[in-house]
């Protein structure tokens, strides 16, 4: 697949694999084609040819590398920096509903939507099972978690800044092993923030939309608060929910969910094999040393 023309410093990127993230994906890069045509949309993806008659994406083909996944947003920023000076990352089933701006000035570093102190996070209105292994990276890294922010991950930009973007990237791999290791696969806003800290990337929180968007869960939250009506968002909740919870007979569903069970049991042991605790917390140790070099 041939690379969009475009004169942009800057692309849309997320993660498509497997078919329910791909057919999310599908919609949000016909948004952005019509939106925001321009933009290209950088799309890691099991499955290329699924993006073949969009101009506007670059499709690269991924295998899923993290237990769960959700740490193989790594990857996309990886390859969107390698490309771009600016990336937004998106969830794959976000909408784009109007133009986006050409223009958009992103500040160096992590801007992401929403989010809070780490401490905050996790401590309310429950203590989350991720804060055992947060305060004992602090503690070994030296990190103060008051200065240390969670963001909310389904959509963040990433400027380069000088070097640090890398030094956050290879932050961000140590310590999603390590958590990883530890039996805590998801909550990569946490790992996220405490790569920023680590690499000595700038991280702000920008919660003006600047392009309209639609999030299910956002959108609920929005419909709660008074701020949007539920009859305004029916048609993207209906379509959301027919890739969510497709109609399949019952020895498909059983088959496909034994399916990711084995396939995540596999990527938990392949990382067990590949590094020990004591491997991940020594890498951890030298990543620190490394980015605040």
């Amino acid at each position: 697949m041939q690379y969009p023309q475009t004169s942009s410093n800057a692309c849309f990127c997320t993660l498509a694999v497997g078919n329910r993230y791909r057919r999310h994906a599908v919609m949000l890069a016909s948004d952005l084609q019509t939106h925001a045509p321009t933009i290209p949309l950088l799309i890691l993806t099991n499955r290329v040819s699924a993006f073949r008659h969009f101009p506007n994406v670059i499709a690269i083909a991924h295998r899923l590398q993290s237990v769960k996944g959700y740490h193989d947003k790594l990857f996309v920023v990886e390859q969107a920096l390698s490309r771009f000076e600016v990336c937004t990352f998106l969830d794959s089933d976000v909408r784009v509903l109007g133009p986006v701006p050409p223009d958009l000035d992103w500040a160096p570093g992590l801007t992401a939507r929403h989010g809070c102190n780490i401490l905050k996070h996790n401590t309310t209105p429950r203590v989350r099972a991720a804060l055992p292994v947060i305060q004992e990276v602090a503690s070994r890294l030296n990190l103060n978690l008051m200065k240390v922010s969670w963001l909310h991950e389904f959509m963040f930009t990433v400027r380069r800044q000088a070097g640090a973007e890398l030094a956050f990237l290879e932050a961000w791999s140590a310590l999603s092993q390590h958590f990883e290791l530890q039996g805590i696969h998801d909550g990569e806003g946490n790992v996220m923030g405490l790569a920023a800290a680590i690499a000595g990337l700038s991280m702000q929180f920008d919660k003006h939309d600047r392009f309209p968007i639609f999030k299910d869960n956002i959108e609920r939250d929005r419909i709660k608060q008074g701020l949007s009506r539920p009859d305004r968002a029916a048609a993207y909740f209906d379509a959301h929910r027919a890739i969510e919870y497709p109609q399949r007979m019952i020895v498909e569903k059983a088959a496909r969910k034994v399916g990711q069970s084995v396939a995540r049991r596999y990527r938990a042991l392949r990382l067990k094999v590949s590094m020990t605790r004591r491997d991940a917390l020594l890498n951890l140790q030298q990543t620190t040393l490394a980015g605040r070099s």
